[in-house]
């Protein structure tokens, strides 16, 4: 049901939650700061439509042309003075963001780090053990296998205390030839 053996799933739910709470303090982090810089982009666009819909007025209700170069004039200075502030604001709010996100990793790669070496340690013992297992397997089929008349010979030895049929504990092919040797005596008798 997991891909991870039972002995390794604390601690990889324990790794998990670690990273989990450091990427939604980041997100939370980042979310805050683009916040704050959508507040600052609507803020500057009412100020700009303030700025906009009073030069208008000023432009219209203006008799000469010397009162309409005036009045362009006069709200030119406050707008860039704005612009100026605005773009204070923008570095004022990276370098808050910046700072929050150090704070953020600061707080979170010590127990997430912690986390990740438990992790490795336990994935690494528990690949130990399963190798060791499997060795020891392997080995004894190894062992199994290179040594087939073990069995075999386990088996004769049971079968000699159930038959009782022959006295000697030689093998089978010694036993025949032995019996061949034991005849061929008299054949040369008769001859």
């Amino acid at each position: 049901m997991y891909p991870f053996p039972q002995t390794i799933a604390p601690a990889v739910r324990t790794h998990i939650d670690a990273q989990t709470a450091f990427l939604n303090d980041m997100s939370k982090s980042m979310f805050s700061s683009f916040q704050q810089m959508c507040d600052l982009n609507i803020q500057l666009v009412q100020t700009m439509l303030e700025e906009t819909t009073l030069a208008g007025r000023q432009v219209l209700s203006a008799d000469r042309q010397s009162e309409l170069l005036s009045a362009a004039t006069a709200r030119t200075q406050p707008a860039a003075d704005k612009l100026r502030a605005y773009q204070q604001h923008i570095a004022r709010l990276a370098a808050d963001a910046q700072v929050e996100l150090a704070r953020v990793t600061e707080q979170h790669v010590q127990n997430t780090t912690r986390t990740a070496r438990a992790l490795a340690d336990e994935v690494a013992r528990d690949a130990s053990e399963q190798t060791e297992r499997g060795l020891r397997a392997q080995q004894e089929t190894v062992r199994q296998f290179s040594d087939p008349f073990m069995r075999a010979g386990d088996g004769a030895a049971q079968a000699q205390a159930a038959g009782g049929s022959q006295s000697t504990h030689m093998p089978m092919g010694q036993q025949a030839s032995g019996q061949q040797q034991g005849s061929q005596p008299q054949r040369a008798a008769t001859h």
